[in-house]
């Protein structure tokens, strides 16, 4: 029987909001003897760490191209990597002195269910999503469900099949159903990526039971097996970091400058308002935002995403002029990117306005944040739905194009602040996160363990046979 380690190949989807989580996951790994193998465009290799474990090793693949500009950017991505990273992959595990024994890889590259079966290794979905949102694309895909009346964007389309039944206006819907043509190639090409995953071996939710239980059973039950584990938040504090502000790069402010005037204010004073790596406001959406700040006459502290050369908005709504003057001394600005989990985790933090992108949604949980939510896309609607009506520790700021006037926002903003029922249940999940990613036997170290248990033994199968 062969001594070699336990190796596993880790590929992400190559965006930020991918790449973190799955990298944060495979350091995990690694603390468990796992060797893997982290495959990564040129673009995204500034994320991993050098020298972090001889066991983490990473394979640069090709750097991505889009020749044709009008193509979808997610199918142009998914397509490339599918045909110019296969290949390599392959042609490269079969070199290894140790080939892999699993493929780990985001919900988005459905593809490489194929190239496990190439490598003749299990397949394990990463969701970067939750149980609930997965659940819930899952359903979306594979049922495929009508609009009778696609003209109105409030119809509503219900998921029965689902814990507490689900349902959400149309315009809610992700618009790689909603806006391609049913039947068309580019919707059936999102389809076949999700049906592979469906398909897959298993799945690795960066979740905690006590978080989503009921949508990780339903799971069990609509893929018929027990290879659900529910390993999150995998976080900087899961692994002891000490410096979780390099988490995703460097702040355009430094962080002395940040935790100084974070020191300044009263413990819970602070709201953080942050809308992700990814998600640019419209001028109007800009407007209402930095008014209501205003006028709730809070502390407060803004991340606004800047364009790069890679992602270029067509409309991105800047910080009005005169603004920061008009809050000077109780308004701190960021242009770029933010430390966010340093800032959340500050005593001074009480509030969080968010996109609700689950990694957002995670750092906001285990800060014991209240959360405001303003979804903009993608699976943060589903995930707003789970803080605000079945957890109850959130409350709707807003919701894409759809918001208030900025008078009542700032009014929200104000209250969120205060002593609620939401701050009491946020504490206490903020507990159960805690626990659960705790050395003493947490929910979620216990999934590792046995999601590395079962890896180990699928491993020892093949070097055997």
């Amino acid at each position: 029987m062969s001594t070699a380690r336990t190796h596993v190949l880790a590929y992400p989807f190559p965006s930020s909001g991918h790449v973190i989580p799955l990298l944060d996951f495979t350091k995990a790994l690694v603390s468990r003897g796992v060797q893997v193998t982290l495959l990564v465009a040129p673009y995204n290799e500034n994320l991993v760490p050098k020298n972090y474990s001889p066991l983490l090793q990473t394979l640069l693949l090709p750097e991505p191209h889009f020749p044709n500009p009008k193509q979808n950017r997610l199918m142009a991505l998914v397509t490339f990597m599918r045909q110019h990273h296969y290949p390599v992959i392959v042609d490269w595990a079969k070199a290894q002195p140790t080939p892999p024994s699993a493929i780990i890889s985001d919900f988005f590259l459905g593809w490489t269910h194929l190239l496990a079966r190439d490598l003749h290794v299990p397949r394990l979905v990463f969701s970067p999503s939750g149980a609930f949102a997965l659940s819930v694309s899952y359903s979306l895909w594979r049922d495929a469900p009508q609009n009778d009346n696609p003209e109105d964007p409030n119809s509503v389309v219900s998921f029965p099949n689902l814990p507490n039944s689900p349902i959400y206006p149309w315009w809610q819907m992700t618009h790689l159903f909603r806006e391609t043509e049913r039947g068309g190639p580019e919707w059936e090409f999102h389809r076949e990526n999700m049906l592979f995953n469906i398909d897959s071996w298993g799945v690795v939710f960066n979740t905690f039971t006590e978080l989503e239980r009921v949508y990780l059973n339903h799971m069990k039950k609509e893929l018929n097996h027990e290879r659900v584990w529910a390993v999150g938040p995998v976080l900087p504090i899961q692994n002891g970091s000490t410096e979780p502000e390099e988490r995703g790069g460097n702040s355009t402010v430094s962080r002395h400058d940040i935790m100084e005037w974070l020191d300044s204010r009263d413990e819970g004073s602070v709201i953080y308002v942050c809308f992700g790596s990814r998600t640019f406001l419209t001028s109007s959406q800009m407007e209402v935002l930095t008014r209501g700040l205003e006028l709730s006459g809070v502390n407060f502290i803004l991340s606004v995403r800047v364009p790069d050369e890679r992602h270029v908005a067509k409309e991105h709504g800047k910080v009005p002029c005169g603004f920061s003057d008009r809050v000077r001394g109780r308004g701190f600005i960021i242009e770029g990117w933010a430390p966010q989990l340093v800032i959340l985790s500050h005593r001074a933090v009480g509030a969080f306005l968010t996109h609700c992108g689950w990694n957002s949604v995670l750092e906001g949980l285990v800060s014991g944040v209240v959360m405001l939510t303003w979804p903009m896309g993608a699976d943060q609607y589903t995930n707003a739905k789970l803080l605000v009506d079945q957890l109850g520790v959130a409350v709707r700021a807003a919701e894409g194009e759809k918001v208030p006037e900025a008078s009542e926002l700032g009014k929200r903003i104000e209250k969120a602040l205060g002593r609620t029922k939401e701050r009491a249940k946020a504490e206490k999940l903020r507990d159960d996160a805690l626990r659960a990613i705790g050395n003493n036997g947490g929910s979620s170290q216990r999934e590792l363990d046995a999601l590395v248990k079962l890896l180990n033994e699928v491993k020892r199968v093949e070097s055997t046979s």
